[in-house]
C-alpha cells in the first residue's frame, strides 16, 4: 500500500510502498480500517521537525478516519462496514491509576504503547491498525470529511471547553480561536450555552471567529492591555470564567490568563516548549493552569453528537491523493490556508454519507 511518510527529520514527506497490515496479526483488541479521510495537524510540524519523539521511518497524521474491515476477537464493539473515528492511543495497561480511575484519565495511561506517528504508523497510508478501545463510531448523517478534523482537533479543543469548567451562561476566552482548533472551540462553547471572547492575530483568524459566532473578537496584535480592558468591559469587570489556550506563541499563556478572573482557570493545550506566565497571574489573582490532552472515547462520542444536533461546521481546505501531503504541510506551516488541511485518500468512501 501507499503511505506517506517521515524518512528525515526537517526534511519533505515521501511517498512509499510499505505492506498492508496483515488480518491475521490483529490482535483481539484491534481493528483494521481502510482509510477513507486523513487530516493534518499542527502537530504533524512537530513530528517532522523532531521536537516530539518518533522513530523514523514513521507514516504521519494521527487524525483518521476509515471503514472496518477487520476486528479482533475482543473488539466486539464493532462490526466489519463500521464507519470509524480512530483514537490516537494504544495498549493502555487498564492496571495503573488512570486506567482504573474516571474514563477521562485513561488515556494518560504511562504504560501504554506508542500513539501514532510516533513509533506507530499514523492516518497517511491506505490502511490502518487501530485501538478499538479508544475508537468512536461516526454518526449517521456525518461525513468522513467532517469526522476526520476531529479525530485530534474536534476531541482536543472539546475537552478543554470541558476542563475550563464554565457555568452554563458563563464567558469563555479562547486565544487562538481563529485555527483549526479554536473555530471549532467557539461553536462548542456555543453549543453548550457559553459566552464566547474570542483573541486571534491574523486578520483571517479574526474573520473566522467572527463567522463562528463568537460574542466578542479581539485582535491580540493591539497589546495585552488594550485586550485585557476590551475584555473587561464586555464582562463587567471581571474577566471570563474559564479560558482555553490554543495559540502556541510565546506570549499567549499570559494572555490567556491575563483575560481570566481571579481564581479562573485557564486550560493550556499547544505543544513543542515552555509557557511563560507572569508570577502574578499564578499568585496574586489566583488564576489555575490546567494541561488537556485529547479526551476518552465516551466524550468524542458526546463530541461527535454535538457536530451533528447543532450544525457545527469543520473548515477545512481539502488536498485530494496522499501526493498532496507535501503541499499542505508546507502552506500548514505558512499559514496559508483556513481552518483544517484535510486528506482524501479513498475518494469513494469520502463522497458518501449515511
Amino acid at each position: 500500500m501507499r503511505a506517506c511518510q517521515i524518512i528525515e527529520y526537517n526534511k519533505t514527506h515521501q511517498i512509499r510502498q510499505i505492506p498492508i497490515p496483515s488480518t491475521s496479526s490483529l490482535r483481539p483488541h484491534e481493528l483494521l480500517l481502510k482509510i477513507a479521510v486523513s487530516s493534518l495537524c499542527h502537530s504533524d510540524l512537530e513530528y517532522q521537525s523532531g521536537t516530539l519523539s518518533n522513530t523514523l521511518p514513521v507514516t504521519a497524521s494521527h487524525e483518521g478516519t476509515g471503514t472496518v474491515i477487520a476486528a479482533g476477537s475482543a473488539a466486539t464493539a464493532f462490526s466489519i462496514g463500521d464507519r470509524i473515528m480512530a483514537g490516537q492511543t494504544f495498549d493502555r495497561c487498564g492496571e495503573c491509576d488512570d486506567c482504573r480511575g474516571p474514563e477521562a484519565y485513561q488515556h494518560y495511561c504511562s504504560h501504554q504503547g506508542p500513539m501514532m506517528s510516533t513509533q506507530r504508523n499514523g492516518a497517511f497510508q491506505e490502511y490502518l491498525v487501530v485501538d478499538a478501545r479508544q475508537a468512536t463510531r461516526i454518526p449517521e448523517g456525518m461525513s468522513f470529511l467532517t469526522a476526520a478534523p476531529l479525530a485530534c482537533a474536534g476531541v482536543t479543543v472539546w475537552r478543554g471547553i470541558l476542563n475550563a469548567e464554565v457555568p452554563k451562561g458563563g464567558w469563555i476566552g479562547i486565544v487562538g480561536s481563529g485555527g483549526g482548533l479554536g473555530h471549532l472551540g467557539v461553536q462548542f462553547a456555543r453549543a453548550r450555552g457559553l459566552r464566547v471572547v474570542g483573541v486571534d492575530a491574523r486578520d483571517e483568524g479574526l474573520d473566522l471567529t467572527d463567522q463562528v459566532g463568537a460574542d466578542l473578537v479581539v485582535d491580540a496584535r493591539l497589546g495585552k492591555e488594550e485586550v485585557v480592558r476590551r475584555v473587561m468591559e464586555a464582562t463587567e469587570g471581571r474577566g471570563v470564567d474559564g479560558t482555553v489556550t490554543l495559540s502556541d506563541a510565546k506570549s499567549a499563556a499570559a494572555m490567556g490568563c491575563a483575560i481570566t478572573r481571579k481564581h479562573g482557570t485557564m486550560v493550556y493545550i499547544p505543544v513543542g516548549h515552555a509557557l511563560e506566565i507572569p508570577f502574578e497571574e499564578v499568585i496574586f489573582r489566583d488564576v489555575r493552569i490546567k494541561g488537556s490532552f485529547l479526551c476518552s472515547p465516551r466524550e468524542a462520542t458526546d463530541m461527535l453528537e454535538c457536530v451533528v444536533q447543532h450544525g457545527i461546521k469543520v473548515q477545512s481546505t481539502i488536498f485530494h491523493g496522499l501526493e498532496e501531503v507535501p503541499k499542505a504541510v508546507e502552506q500548514l506551516r505558512a499559514g496559508t490556508y483556513q481552518g483544517k488541511g484535510v486528506i482524501v485518500v479513498d475518494e469513494e468512501a469520502a463522497k458518501a454519507v449515511r
